[in-house]
């Protein structure tokens, strides 16, 4: 329960509501609803492709419940490619795949800010190819 709370502390001084009226200016969003919709679809997508320590080291960085959207997934067995993310991202919410790339962008964006430089490298690192675009960042070659 310690970490929890020490986690707690490190989090964003942004509150959630913050956070979405910053997707959905972004993002360009009509609705608070609609950017809350593409926060919630793209976090919850993103905590199933982090394995728990790099999701719980994010997670101290993001609003609260931004937070426990992320970390109530369960890794998957099966990490997605950047682009295959997104293909996910707009079969689950019945999206276009240019919608879905819209939307995550907005929101892995404003994650980005949040996070500390190094963090954001690490996170980026703990996933497959393709990621970094969708965070904002360069897309730089992995060494083999």
């Amino acid at each position: 329960m310690h970490a929890q709370s020490e986690q707690r502390r490190t989090a964003s001084a942004l509150t959630y509501d913050q956070m979405l009226e910053t997707v959905r200016y972004d993002g360009a969003y009509p609705t608070r609803e609609r950017a809350e919709q593409a926060v919630h679809a793209v976090l919850a997508a993103l905590g199933s492709q982090l394995g728990d320590d790099p999701r719980t080291a994010l997670a101290a960085h993001l609003p609260r419940q931004a937070a426990d959207i992320l970390t109530a997934q369960a890794p998957t067995a099966q990490p997605r490619t950047g682009w295959s993310f997104v293909q996910d991202i707009a079969a689950r919410t019945g999206v276009t795949p240019a919608v879905a790339r819209w939307d995550t962008g907005a929101v892995l964006s404003t994650v980005a800010a949040l996070l500390p430089g190094d963090l954001l490298t690490r996170t980026i690192n703990e996933l497959p190819a393709g990621y970094a675009l969708l965070f904002g960042r360069a897309e730089l070659a992995r060494a083999a």
